[in-house]
């Protein structure tokens, strides 16, 4: 049985958008928060040392620092990326993955949280999921009390990757059929959910769970679009072959095409989280808007 944390959360990845969304959910109920940092002089570094944020310098392939940043804490938050920014770099981020477990193991965390993603279990075959899937079983493996939360596509990506305005008339086009639901998440809630499992105040049944808090269609997404601007919207469905250049991305819009692709249960995922957002929820609180 869980019980509240009353000590420090240790976070990896405080300094980005996902970890940050942990850091930030974290803050907001009154729970200490060490981040684990490659630079503790940076700006974001700095900024969360500023809301009261405890900073650890860490190195991955230093295990000393790794684990000396984990001491004594009740819980630890971490997620992975692959190095040098690249999806391709499956082998750097399992290894990033691998050494953030055995850090945990070397001190004797209490609590593990791995954010990953959904369908890691499933055999995929997308390069960048395959990678969590080897962190998760090496976690699996560690002996460490572990909960993995498995995220879907994060709405966030539509600040890069939303739609148009052409003539007047919001379009999406993605390298997926109309007629094919995509579970989306918000990173917001990735962090909201991450938060409360780290406490304690909410437990996923069987160590896992994969968390959404929207499912539609690329018609129904180009709509909420539209709704949020005010204009007519379309989806155009393209090719798998314009991601020829691009073969990860191509596994997985392939992946999200001929599979039950991600199946969170977005009735249990409110039970951790009742205010999780829609995409609607998200356009209106993050007031998106096309960036031409």
């Amino acid at each position: 049985m869980s019980t509240q944390a009353s000590g420090t959360i240790a976070v990896f990845g405080g300094t980005g958008k996902q970890g940050g969304s942990v850091v930030d959910a974290l803050l907001s109920r009154g729970a200490q928060v060490r981040a684990l940092v490659r630079d503790p002089g940076s700006d974001r570094a700095r900024a969360l040392a500023g809301r009261g944020v405890e900073l650890a310098r860490v190195e991955i392939g230093d295990a000393a620092s790794l684990s000396a940043g984990l001491e004594d804490v009740d819980a630890f938050f971490f997620m992975t990326t692959p190095e040098g920014h690249t999806l391709a770099d499956i082998d750097g981020e399992t290894r990033q993955g691998i050494a953030l477990v055995d850090a945990a193991v070397t001190a004797t965390v209490p609590h593990v949280v791995f954010s990953s993603v959904g369908g890691a279990e499933r055999d995929s075959g997308v390069p960048h999921f395959e990678s969590k899937r080897r962190v998760e079983e090496h976690l699996q493996r560690s002996g460490l009390r572990a909960t993995i939360v498995r995220p879907v596509a994060f709405m966030d990506n539509f600040a890069f990757m939303g739609p148009n305005v052409e003539i007047g008339e919001i379009v999406l086009r993605w390298p997926l059929p109309d007629h094919i639901p995509l579970q989306l998440v918000a990173v917001r809630d990735i962090g909201q959910i991450s938060a409360s499992l780290l406490l304690g105040t909410a437990q996923a049944p069987g160590g896992t769970i994969e968390i959404a808090g929207d499912s539609r269609t690329g018609g129904e997404i180009a709509a909420a679009f539209g709704e949020h601007l005010g204009l007519p919207a379309r989806y155009e469905g393209l090719p798998l072959q314009v991601l020829a250049d691009n073969p990860d991305s191509q596994a997985m819009f392939r992946w999200f095409a001929e599979t039950p692709a991600y199946q969170a249960d977005l009735e249990a995922v409110r039970t951790i989280e009742p205010s999780t957002w829609d995409l609607p929820t998200w356009l209106r609180t993050t007031g998106w808007a096309p960036n031409h």
